[in-house]
């Protein structure tokens, strides 16, 4: 679902949910990733941000040109494959009285300020991750995704890199397991 897109007001069960690729992954753009889910409809399709692929450049890096002030300073990530010509502005906060993560996407320049003031999480995305109506759901009954709950934790983290191993270590045991799987599965 592209994310201009309005999904229906259907509830999902995965918008605000976490999606962490599974280790055997083959695919170079998901390989290892976390998803923030922002919006979902099996009709319609999904969309979400990658949360741990940061391309060590600040949104000033991207736009030069432009007086951003403290947003210049904001970091950019891989937000997915599709449509990676476009810098969306997002803003992360963890609710802690509902125990989510919410998300406020294609924030406008003035809005991602305003979001930083508040002590918001800013992150630039170029490209955004997602899937037409159906395709998420078949994907996650063959197994290729993981769904979890938000956590504190995806914004606590000083390596974005360490996140899909420390989100599967916080989940329990058995999937402390699966981040100890190497990277490369089928080679072993």
């Amino acid at each position: 679902m592209p994310p201009s897109k309005k999904p229906s007001s259907d509830p999902s069960p995965l918008a605000g949910t976490l999606l962490l690729a599974s280790p055997v992954m083959d695919d170079p753009n998901f390989a290892r990733t976390v998803i923030f889910m922002a919006a979902h409809n099996q009709k319609d399709g999904a969309f979400g941000y990658i949360l741990n692929r940061p391309l060590e450049q600040q949104v000033g890096d991207l736009l030069p040109d432009q007086d951003l002030g403290p947003l210049g300073e904001v970091p950019v990530f891989m937000g997915g494959p599709v449509a990676t010509d476009k810098l969306a502005f997002a803003a992360l906060h963890w609710n802690k009285r509902k125990s989510t993560l919410r998300c406020q996407t294609h924030l406008s320049v003035p809005d991602a300020l305003k979001a930083l003031k508040l002590g918001h999480e800013v992150r630039g995305f170029v490209g955004y991750s997602g899937w037409t109506g159906g395709q998420l759901e078949n994907e996650i009954q063959r197994r290729s995704w993981i769904t979890a709950k938000a956590r504190p934790l995806v914004l606590t983290l000083a390596t974005p890199e360490d996140l899909w191993g420390a989100i599967l270590h916080d989940m329990g045991p058995t999937f402390g397991l699966m981040a100890g799987v190497p990277e490369k599965v089928r080679w072993n």
